[in-house]
Formats: structure tokens, sequence, C-alpha cells
């Protein structure tokens, strides 16, 4: 079978490094390659019109791939050819994920059978416009139901009202409490599910018309959990059991062993997981744990957990927790790691880094004809080249006084490189890429940013990075 034939545009400074990567790229992907240097430093900052105007196409072409940060309407190069036009990556270094990527994929992913249940602590406590913004924000994020967190001792005389509130804009709602007459009110109002009965309270629930979670009475020895449900049982109320996971130091590996028994003993029951009890009593990020805690979830066939946003760390769980349900559904039901799948919840680290190298840093460096900035932040350093000098090192203090010493830099510029060395820094400091002009990646946090090219700002137009 003949192999495609890609036609790869770009400008003068990217050309060595461009050749670099498409050298080692090409024999893997499967495909033979030319490259167009344009007649321009970097061809990023170039419209489709322009290239169009000045860009020859030879013979033999299956593809043509432009950087992906090439500004404009395809159809102007598109109209040349007949072959089809595309943006590749905006960054160079990302063309072997992106021809990864390219290739046909599992449309399967993004399904989840886990419920994720959101709880809104001491609801009692806001008013009722602040209650229903937390809960709109919260079924934004991913959540199935709004809990509504009771706070211990007196009866909260307005709590049908609070629960009716937010059924009237189409939220499904949970109540947590054991107070009977709260949990009552709240019911009426449209509750459909009551956290939690044990044998305490468990007559009550006869009455109540909806599902409720089992707690046992005694954690550790499950005492009283099979009493419970036997007389739910009988009398025809649904229910999911919560065997409790327990905080780090406090039974946490004791408590998943009961999640075990739990399903021994019941096989065809529904199960919930109370998260926060880790991911809000733990001093670590609380993605990985909310991951992890949905894979065992996912194997032992739990399908629902609570969470909180209570704690700062735990501010964006419930987002956490719906990426997570779909990444651990792939990984169990298709029988593949939960890796190279979807890297939203890879936050603080890149999943892969990517380095020019110092032989394409000192030909870029070389062929550098204008005194615009270019900056890099590899190897453990950073770099800073135009072409008056290439200055390298691992302080941006001392390097912007070696820059000032050689050339002054005016305040509009001063500030522009110093946010861009922060970011540079940043990136060296936690091990991710760095591209000048363009936003650090944090998962699923990422914040787009707005290149000063495209802000049309006063100074003059700073150059985007390879």
């Amino acid at each position: 079978m003949e192999r495609p034939h890609l036609l790869f545009v770009t400008g003068k400074l990217a050309e060595t490094a461009l050749r670099h990567t498409l050298l080692n790229l090409a024999p893997r992907a499967g495909f033979d390659y030319s490259v167009t240097v344009l007649p321009i430093t970097v061809a990023a900052l170039a419209a489709t019109p322009w290239i169009a105007r000045h860009m020859h196409i030879p013979e033999g072409i299956s593809r043509i791939v432009l950087p992906g940060l090439c500004a404009g309407d395809l159809a102007a190069l598109q109209a040349l050819t007949a072959v089809p036009v595309e943006r590749g990556p905006k960054d160079l270094r990302d063309l072997p994920d992106f021809f990864s990527a390219s290739k046909p994929s599992d449309t399967g992913y993004g399904a989840y059978d886990i419920a994720i249940i959101a709880e809104i602590n001491s609801a009692q406590r806001l008013t009722r416009a602040e209650l229903l913004t937390q809960a709109r924000s919260l079924a934004a994020d991913g959540a199935d139901l709004i809990d509504v967190g009771c706070d211990p001792g007196d009866a909260w005389a307005g709590v049908g009202d609070a629960v009716k509130t937010l059924r009237d804009v189409g939220l499904r709602v949970s109540i947590d409490s054991f107070n009977t007459v709260e949990v009552e009110a709240a019911v009426q109002a449209g509750a459909e599910l009551v956290l939690s009965v044990n044998s305490g309270n468990v007559t009550a629930a006869r009455s109540w018309g909806c599902e409720v979670v089992v707690l046992p009475d005694m954690l550790a020895t499950l005492e009283g959990l099979d009493a419970t449900i036997d007389k739910l049982t009988a009398w025809g109320v649904l229910f999911r059991i919560d065997p409790v996971i327990e905080p780090i130091g406090f039974g946490f590996a004791e408590s998943l062993g009961r999640y075990l028994e739990v399903r021994r003993r019941y096989p065809g029951a529904e199960m919930m997981m109370g998260v926060g009890n880790l991911t809000e009593l733990t001093d670590a990020d609380s993605a990985g744990l909310n991951a992890l805690l949905l894979g065992f979830c996912q194997e032992v066939g739990v399908r629902s957990v609570l969470t909180t946003q209570v704690i700062n760390w735990c501010r964006s769980c419930v987002r956490e927790l719906d990426l997570a349900r779909r990444l651990v559904y792939h990984a169990c039901t298709r029988r593949v790691l939960p890796k190279h799948l979807a890297p939203e919840l890879v936050l603080l680290r890149d999943p892969k880094l990517r380095e020019h190298g110092p032989a394409v840093l000192a030909d870029l460096a070389s062929h550098i004809s204008d005194h615009n900035y270019r900056l890099f932040a590899e190897g453990s350093r950073l770099h800073v080249v135009n072409n008056k000098m290439h200055l390298e090192g691992t302080d941006p203090f001392v390097l912007f006084e070696e820059m000032q010493r050689r050339e002054p830099v005016d305040p509009s510029h001063a500030f522009y490189l110093g946010w861009e060395m922060a970011k540079a820094v940043t990136a060296l400091t936690l091990g991710k890429n760095y591209t000048q002009d363009q936003e650090l990646r944090w998962g699923f946090l990422t914040v787009p940013e707005e290149s000063r090219s495209q802000k049309g700002g006063e100074t003059p137009p700073l150059p985007k990075s390879l």
C-alpha cells in the first residue's frame, strides 16, 4: 500500500526543529513528507490568505499540515488544492501525539455508571439564592443529586422550602439528616434519597416512600446492618448500603475491606461511598485520591459516591469525580489501563515533557535576525534568545539584568517578559511544558491565554514560539 506524502508548512526559524522531528516521526507514523519553508521568520504569525499567496504545492502531496497557531480560514488554502488542508498542533513537539490522536479512535469513551451526590454543608445557614447558586454550580460540574446537609440540633423548620426551591428548578435532591422531622419535611417536598438510616431510625423509613442509605450500627463489625436491611426488604423500601470509608490512620484499610465484605454478603445490592472522608481529611490534592477511590468503586460495584467541597483543596471535587468516573468505567469495561486516555486529571505536571534540545536551540539562536526575544524553559534552565544574545540560567532576575545591560528593555516589554519568565520558572519547577505566549497546561483547570498579538496591544507584536 502506497504511503501518504504529507507537506508540512513552516517558517525559517522552526525549519531545523521540524525536520529533526519528522526524521524520527515519519517512519513510525507511516508517511513520507516534504517541508515547505515560507519567506517569514515564524509561520505561526502568518494568516492563511498570506500563506496561500506565498506557497507552492508540489505534485504527489496527499495532505497539507499547517502550524496550529496559523490564523484565518483554511478555505483560502483549500481553494488551491484538492488534497485536505489542516492545522497541526500548536507546538511542533506535539506532532507525535497529533498523529497518534489522528488515527481512528474509540468513540465509546465518556460513558459511566457511578452517580455523584454533592453535599451542600450547613444548608440552613444559606439564603435561598445562595443555596440555589451552589446547587446549580454543582449540577453543572456533574452532580446527579444535590444533598441538603443539615446541622445537628433542633429541627430545621425551612428544610421543606429549601428542598422545594431546588426541585422547582429541576434538580434532584437528597436529605442528609438523622432528624425524622427534617427528613419527613424534605421527602414531602420532593427529596428522593435519605442519608442515612440504621437501627435507630429504620422504623420511620417505612413511611417515607423513598430510597434510603443504610449504615451499620457498629462500623468495625458491621453489627446491625443485616437486621436493618432485613426490615427494609420486608417493607419494600429501596436502599443502598454505605459501609463508611474511614480516614487514614483511623481504619482506612479495614474500611475498604468492609466494602468487599458487604459486596460478598449482598452481591446485587446498591452501595454508596462517602469519598469526602478521605479527600477532605488528607493533606493531598483531591484529584488523584478521587480517581483512585472511583477505581475501587467501579471494580466493587459501588454505584454512587457522596462528596463535599468544603476545604480549599477539595473545591473542584465534583468535576474531578465526573472526569474520574468516565476514566475508570472505560478502563474496567474495556480492560485497558487508565493511562493515555484522558489527561484532564493530570494537573500538577504534564503528561509528557517536550524539549527542543541544546542543538536545536543553538541552531535557532544562530538564525534569528530580529531583536524580539524568544524564551524557552528546558533542561532545568531558562533560555533567552534574540539576534544579539543567547542567555541561559536558572534565575530570571539575573537573566533580566544581563538583558538590560546588553539591550535596555522598555517597560511594556519588561512586564511581558516578567510574565513569561514567571510561567517558565513555574514550568521548570513542576515539570511542565512551557511555550512562549501560550498558557501553561493544568488539566481541566487550564485557563486559555490570549496572546499579545491577539489582544492587539499598542507595543510591537511579540513573536510566538516555534
